[in-house]
């Protein structure tokens, strides 16, 4: 039985992400007068598809994305000269993507993306509105025989930054001390309507009897309810604290201060929502919010073959005011995909490799 909940909960979880993340695109090119020929969830071979007003809208095997397939010279003369059928439309300024004025097609591009962040906070509005009480940044008592009231750290403190970070919400405080060399770190607070910087606060460590540790911070923060305020004010905290999270996770990897061999894929997303589901639907839904966001950010990424290296190529494109070669474009496009392909292989390998040992 959770086989089968696991496996509704991937489908709408990567398929729920995928379809707004490709919507956004799609909207942006329809309403700035471009022609979308195929809107397509999944990659590989059609198992389903339909055209209407011109456009083909497709389900296909793999499900490891999506796209949006626009008009194009290069893609009509392509058809032309396999004999295929060439779409109908009415020749306007934006009907080829390239004819768009670059604005535009930053619009296109950065529309998949950013409906992602709002897909993941709405989802937050859902999450949060069930809880009893959202964290605060507010120290509410402080274990007198912790380190960390040794260290300085007070009641009604309002935690503002740790180690020169900025946090949102208290998981933000936690994450930060997690980080930490030697359970220590400057924090920043507001006490009594000033800034306080309290250096080398201590944290104590606790290590279980299976050599597992965890970090005991010695404190607790208020709670406020859910309300028509306090929820999506809270939402949007948690919208950036993710963004935050997944950037410096990347940042991590990027200078090994994480190993590759950390990096999860398809298998490994599918084996957490698969824990996700045994915990409680919450857990799944807070599962999608960190995936959608995930795939948000991700995507900014100036790496070709991503939506940000599109934007960058646009951005060029901008500022030489002619368009780069098409030659020059593919081949930059294509090595892009591959690495991006051999990092998923990696990954998914690295996966099997954790579920089998």
């Amino acid at each position: 039985m959770t086989g089968i909940l696991t496996a509704i909960a991937a489908i709408l979880v990567f398929g729920g992400v995928v379809l707004v993340h490709e919507w956004g695109h799609f909207i942006l090119a329809r309403r700035n007068g471009i022609r979308v020929l195929e809107f397509a969830i999944g990659m590989g071979p059609k198992l389903w598809s339909k055209k209407v007003n011109g456009t083909e809208y497709s389900i296909r095997l793999l499900p490891i994305g999506g796209f949006n397939r626009m008009l194009s010279r290069e893609e009509e003369e392509q058809l032309r000269q396999a004999g295929e059928e060439v779409p109908e439309y009415e020749p306007g300024p934006g009907s080829y993507y390239e004819d768009a004025a670059p604005w535009r097609r930053l619009l296109v591009l950065a529309a998949g993306p950013a409906m992602n962040v709002v897909l993941g906070f709405a989802l937050l509005m859902v999450l949060l509105s069930g809880q009893e009480l959202l964290a605060t940044r507010q120290v509410a008592q402080v274990d007198p025989d912790s380190q960390a009231a040794a260290s300085g750290l007070q009641a009604e403190d309002l935690i503002l930054e740790v180690n020169g970070r900025h946090c949102f919400v208290y998981q933000d405080i936690y994450y930060e001390l997690e980080r930490t060399a030697n359970d220590q770190a400057d924090i920043l607070v507001r006490r009594n309507g000033e800034k306080v910087l309290l250096e080398n606060v201590k944290f104590d460590r606790i290590t279980m009897e299976d050599g597992y540790s965890y970090l005991d911070i010695g404190f607790k923060v208020y709670g406020v309810e859910p309300g028509l305020l306090t929820t999506p004010k809270a939402a949007f905290q948690y919208t950036i604290y993710y963004a935050k999270y997944i950037f410096t996770s990347l940042f991590d990897l990027f200078t090994g201060r994480v190993g590759i061999n950390n990096l999860s894929g398809p298998v490994g997303i599918v084996s957490a929502i698969n824990e996700a589901v045994m915990m409680g639907w919450d857990e799944v839904l807070n599962m999608a919010i960190l995936i959608s966001i995930n795939l948000g950010i991700f995507n900014l990424i100036p790496i070709p073959g991503l939506d940000g290296g599109q934007i960058i190529f646009t951005g060029v494109e901008a500022v030489l005011r002619r368009p780069i070669s098409a030659k020059i474009r593919n081949a930059v496009n294509m090595a892009g995909l591959m690495a991006l392909i051999f990092l998923a292989i990696f990954a998914t390998y690295q996966d099997i490799l954790r579920l089998l040992f």
